[in-house]
């Protein structure tokens, strides 16, 4: 029996699951949320889907429904995902899946509570990216040094400074280039390196208003990694593993297309990963596993929860707290 999602939701990532799921045979959309009747009614004809909902009750509600995935802004994630779950509906939400590891953490006792699956939809943690990373660290030697970069110039930036903000730019919104595109260089670590044991944080403002860009520098022992993340400017420097006896190199640390090792003096070598082009595909059929009993998601979870911990220390440390402010003299002297 196919597992039949409702979708909240309209954005291209929305588009992007929508490709995916089309892929998956046990994979079925049958509802579609969104605030208003009319656009509800609107974007289920679009997409040829038998039920349109406006309220959050009433997709809670409805029987045809086994599962939601919710692509919301970030500070809706956790309360439409309560709710769902709280209603019986397997939950995949997208990253970040909370704001704060106590959000994530209220989430997942309302699926413990409902026997429901919680997923967060995070590409990179699904199909043979990590695993064949996580092989070819084993002959490369002890770890030295990593790094992982997600540099890219925003389309909304543009908007931003034509006075024009949108949700990415939005601190009410959860916005930000941290839980945009750095969270994709702290799951990758925590996936590949675990858990540091300390991080170090930095945070550049946008004139009273959310994280345009920063770094995180976190330590393990004998070695550090160094994260940097930007929307307002484009890097094509490749994630790197090295260590004692070689060096791994890979990217795009969102969802990795290409990657390539060589131990020490001698050539690159190809580490075939031969990913589908709508790469959500890995993570829907994971999921459909999970609801039906035949994935254990006990290490989705642990990654999960090591990045919400992580996240919060960095929120921390470079001041990033969701509300708008008065430009900061750094600020103005920055962007200015």
């Amino acid at each position: 029996m196919k597992v039949r999602f409702g979708i909240i939701g309209s954005n291209f990532i929305v588009d992007w699951f929508r490709e995916a799921a089309a892929l998956c045979s046990d994979c079925e959309i049958t509802a579609v949320y969104s605030r208003t009747e009319e656009r509800a009614q609107k974007l289920a004809r679009e997409w040829g889907v038998p039920h349109a909902h406006h309220t959050l009750e009433s997709l809670a509600a409805d029987d045809t429904v086994d599962a939601v995935y919710i692509a919301s802004p970030n500070v809706c994630h956790a309360e439409q995902a309560i709710r769902m779950l709280k209603a019986g509906k397997h939950v995949l939400c997208e990253k970040p899946m909370a704001i704060s590891a106590e959000q994530l953490a209220q989430m997942e006792a309302a699926a413990e509570s409902s026997g429901v699956v919680l997923l967060e939809a995070m590409r990179s943690a699904h199909g043979p990216v990590v695993p064949a990373l996580r092989s070819a660290m084993e002959q490369i030697g002890p770890i030295r040094t990593a790094s992982f970069s997600y540099c890219q110039y925003s389309s909304r930036y543009d908007k931003w400074k034509k006075g024009i903000v949108e949700n990415a730019f939005d601190p009410a919104m959860g916005g930000g280039a941290l839980t945009d595109l750095g969270v994709y260089c702290v799951n990758m670590l925590v996936m590949l390196l675990g858990q540091p044991g300390s991080v170090r944080a930095h945070a550049s403002f946008l004139p009273g208003s959310i994280d345009a860009m920063g770094d995180i520098v976190a330590r393990y022992p004998g070695f550090s990694a160094a994260l940097t993340y930007s929307k307002i400017h484009d890097s094509s420097c490749p994630c790197e593993v090295a260590g004692e006896n070689g060096v791994i190199q890979f990217g795009p640390v969102g969802a990795p297309r290409w990657a390539r090792w060589k131990k020490r003096g001698e050539e690159w070598k190809t580490i075939e990963l031969a990913i589908c082009e709508q790469d959500m595909y890995y993570e829907i059929e994971d999921f459909i596993a999970m609801v039906r009993g035949e994935l254990d998601p006990s290490l989705w979870r642990q990654w999960s929860g090591m990045a919400a911990k992580l996240l919060d220390e960095v929120r921390s440390q470079a001041g990033i707290d969701y509300r708008p402010h008065a430009p900061r003299p750094e600020e103005t002297r920055d962007f200015v």
